[in-house]
């Protein structure tokens, strides 16, 4: 490319993001179809207004008429990737007011399906008329296929492995021999060799192995959701993968969803559809009392593991939750505490419980839904967990 072209490349691209205004600061007059995308861009965020450190940002000004947001949701569609759609549609809903022009199924049908799409149509709950609500499924299935054929056989197979060697035997089979474990078991029978500077060999007295799983003894997860407005993402993920657990018979699972009350969804786990629909996204938060529930439900610690899904703003009584998940914790069961389950960076969350959960041994930390299986894994086999940085 020639500095000619170059500068002029410079320029177009200025003018794209400065919006109308900048034309009259770079001279530059956009055709065809920098045009097109330039005015689907204007309608969402307008013209220039000032802002920033003595820069400028567009402002909003797209109407709220549900012939023009049709069309408009089809020509971003036309002009964008869907990673951009997104974002454009996610700012429509949050700036603009489509959430109320989503009641009506023409508006559903125009748009790109994704997890922020399905938390607001489940925040619409029951607003939403008869006639949207079968297209409002089909959205909501559409993102949650998507999301099992991504997440479905890594998370079998990982958890699958995971059961497996969790069952410990005494006298294991060559090919089930834990080799690692073995040599830390019998390191205090190491045995210089003469005339090796240094070489030794270790005495296996003992060894230990990977046991295929008991399948008649059940490894038991309770998924515990917090379903305030800010775990809408959350919530999604938890329902796709507690239709995954459940549909592993070495696993016993159960999904509890809560606000101010609490709600077992355990037996619509067949289809996480229904349980997204059973959800009620934006009320208050007790996770005391949805850990009483939970509390209550378990038999056999030693082989439970409990995965509360909450930003830790407690609405209940404090100290009692963290005392709550400390009995449990004491008693054998795997405590987990997932701040988020979702792709969208670190959340806002209380530090102070995140803090006092970490003391007891169940570090609280945010996950991505890639994550999650090795999570869960690490929590079968009682292992430290993958721990990521929460507030990058």
């Amino acid at each position: 490319m020639d500095a000619t072209s170059a500068d002029d490349e410079r320029l177009r691209r200025w003018r794209m993001v400065l919006g109308a205004d900048g034309t009259e600061g770079t001279g530059r007059v956009l055709t065809g179809r920098d045009a097109a995308m330039d005015g689907a861009l204007t309608a969402l965020y307008g013209g220039r207004k000032p802002g920033g450190r003595g820069g400028a940002e567009r402002s909003a000004g797209l109407g709220a008429s549900a012939p023009s947001m049709a069309r408009w949701l089809g020509d971003i569609r036309t002009y964008f990737p869907g990673s951009v759609v997104q974002v454009m549609q996610r700012d429509a809903i949050d700036r603009l007011g489509l959430a109320a022009l989503l009641l009506e199924p023409e508006m559903l049908e125009a748009v790109e399906p994704d997890v922020h799409l399905v938390g607001t149509l489940l925040s619409l709950g029951r607003a939403m008329p008869e006639t949207t609500r079968e297209t409002a499924r089909a959205v909501v299935r559409k993102v949650v296929e998507d999301l099992e054929r991504r997440l479905a056989t890594v998370t079998r197979t990982v958890l699958t492995g995971a059961l497996d060697r969790s069952a410990r035997v005494r006298r294991p089979r060559h090919r089930d021999i834990d080799w690692d474990r073995t040599i830390r078991a019998n390191l205090r029978n190491y045995v210089p060799l003469p005339g090796r500077d240094g070489a030794g060999t270790v005495i296996p007295e003992r060894l230990v192995g990977h046991g295929r799983a008991d399948r008649s003894v059940k490894k038991e997860v309770i998924l515990c959701v917090d379903q305030s407005g800010s775990m809408a993402a959350s919530v999604v993920h938890a329902a796709v993968f507690g239709a995954v657990l459940a549909s592993m018979r070495t696993l016993a699972t159960r999904l509890v969803v809560f606000d101010t009350a609490v709600v077992d969804l355990t037996d619509q786990l067949d289809d996480p559809v229904d349980v997204l629909f059973g959800t009620r996204l934006g009320g208050g938060t007790d996770i005391n009392r949805a850990l009483a529930y939970c509390q209550s439900r378990i038999t056999r610690p030693a082989d439970t593991v409990v995965v509360l899904i909450s930003d830790l703003h407690e609405g209940g009584i404090r100290d009692e939750m963290v005392r709550r998940a400390a009995a449990m914790t004491a008693s054998g069961v795997g405590f987990v505490t997932l701040l988020a389950l979702s792709d969208e960076g670190a959340p806002s969350y209380d530090r102070e419980h995140a803090a006092a959960l970490g003391a007891l041994g169940a570090p609280a930390f945010a996950c991505t839904p890639d994550l999650f299986p090795e999570v869960m894994a690490a929590a079968i086999e009682r292992r430290p967990l993958p721990v990521p940085d929460t507030d990058r």
